[in-house]
C-alpha cells in the first residue's frame, strides 16, 4: 500500500520519542518532519534516528532566513544529511532562495510563504501587504522564479498558489487538522481531504497524530480517510 502524502511533524521532547513516533507512523506516511527545536537540541543525529532502517523521507524544517552567503553555507552543511526537503523563508528574497538551491542541489528547497499562525491583523502589524492570499501568491511566484521547487502555504491559499505556479511545483500545507481536532496555534486551517482536493501535494500533520495515545493508528486512520476521498 502506498504511504499517504503526509509529513508527520515530530515535535518531540527528546530524541527517543521522536524516533519512536517515526517508527510507528512510517508504514502509513511518506515523510517525517524534523523542526527547529529538535534539530537544535540534537543536531545531525536526529536525522539518522528518525530515518531509521525504513529510509523514510525526511523534511528538515529549519526555515532558513539570512543573507545569501550565510544561507548558502547552512544549506550546504545540512545537504550532506540528505534531507528530501529543506525550508527557507520566501521573505529572504530571490538571491537568498537561489543560494540555497545552488548549495543543496539534491534537496528540494521549499520556500515558506506566510506562516499559518499569522492572521490578517498580524500581517498588517509587521508590514506585509495583504490580504494573505495576495501576499502568498507574490511570494510563491518570486520563490519559483528563484529556483524553489516546493512551496509552503496554508490550505486556504493552496488552490490560488496552484493556479499561480502550475503543476510542476510541490505544494506543502501545514495547518491541516482532521475534522473535530483542536486548531491550537494555527490561524488558517483545513481538513486533510479538503487540502488535497484543493491541490496540496504533502500535508503537514503533527499533534493530531503524535498527541494520540497510538500515533501509528492515528496516522493509519488519516491515511485511510485520504484513500477513501481520492
Amino acid at each position: 500500500m502506498t504511504p499517504a502524502p503526509i509529513a508527520v511533524a515530530l515535535d518531540a521532547p527528546d530524541l527517543e520519542t521522536a524516533a519512536r513516533w517515526a517508527s510507528l507512523v512510517t508504514p502509513h506516511v511518506s515523510t517525517v518532519k524534523v523542526g527547529l527545536e529538535l534539530y537544535l537540541r540534537y543536531g545531525p543525529d536526529v536525522i539518522a534516528s528518525v530515518r531509521g532502517a525504513s529510509g523514510v523521507r525526511v523534511f528538515l524544517d529549519l526555515k532558513l532566513h539570512d543573507i545569501p552567503n550565510t544561507v548558502s553555507g547552512a544549506a550546504r552543511a545540512v545537504a550532506r544529511l540528505r534531507p528530501a526537503i529543506l525550508t527557507v523563508h520566501a521573505g529572504g528574497g530571490p538571491a537568498m532562495i537561489r543560494a540555497a538551491v545552488e548549495a543543496a542541489p539534491h534537496t528540494a528547497i521549499a520556500a515558506v510563504t506566510v506562516l499559518t499562525s499569522l492572521d490578517e491583523a498580524d500581517m498588517e502589524r509587521i508590514g506585509l501587504r495583504g490580504p494573505a492570499g495576495d501576499a502568498v501568491r507574490r511570494l510563491a511566484a518570486l520563490s519559483v522564479e528563484a529556483g524553489a521547487t516546493a512551496l509552503v502555504c496554508s490550505p486556504h491559499e493552496v488552490s490560488a498558489v496552484r493556479r499561480e505556479v502550475g503543476d510542476g511545483i510541490t505544494l506543502i500545507t501545514p495547518g491541516v487538522r482532521p475534522a473535530g481536532a483542536d486548531v491550537q496555534d494555527q490561524a488558517r486551517v483545513a481538513t486533510p481531504e479538503q487540502a488535497l482536493a484543493d491541490g496540496a501535494d504533502l500535508l503537514v500533520i503533527g499533534r493530531p497524530i503524535t498527541g494520540s495515545p497510538d500515533p501509528g493508528a492515528a496516522a493509519a486512520a488519516i491515511a485511510a480517510s485520504l484513500r477513501r476521498a481520492s
